[in-house]
């Protein structure tokens, strides 16, 4: 089990910065992979960063490639999201998401990020 709580969202303009943070609970922690998420109103959920349980594998989604940065610290059962340069189209919920087995199958409530023009 893991249990996941997402904090950092905000209102920012276009061009700034914002670091999202999750914040994890659960003895499987730091075996399992982590992603973050995004939702935006008439899309599908897509995952934006990756990152694999030992921390050496990340992966982005091509849109955010070169301004997001995912890491972890599995000491201290967190996992963050760098997002530099950001643009209106990145606005949208975020989630945390850990993967145990094949799935992504704990998920965090959520926090919004707003990038205005």
């Amino acid at each position: 089990q893991v249990q996941l709580v997402e904090s950092g969202g905000g209102l920012v303009q276009a061009g700034g910065s914002l670091n999202l943070s999750c914040a994890a609970s659960g003895r499987t922690f730091s075996s399992a992979d982590m992603g973050w998420f995004r939702q935006t109103p008439g899309k599908e959920r897509e995952v934006v960063a990756s990152i694999a349980w030992y921390g050496g594998s990340t992966a982005y989604a091509d849109s955010v490639k070169g301004r997001f940065t995912i890491s972890r610290d599995n000491n201290k059962l967190m996992v963050y999201l760098q997002m530099n340069l950001l643009k209106p189209e990145d606005t949208g919920v975020y989630y945390c998401a850990a993967k145990i087995g094949r799935i992504y199958n704990y998920w965090g409530q959520g926090t919004q990020v707003t990038v205005s023009s």
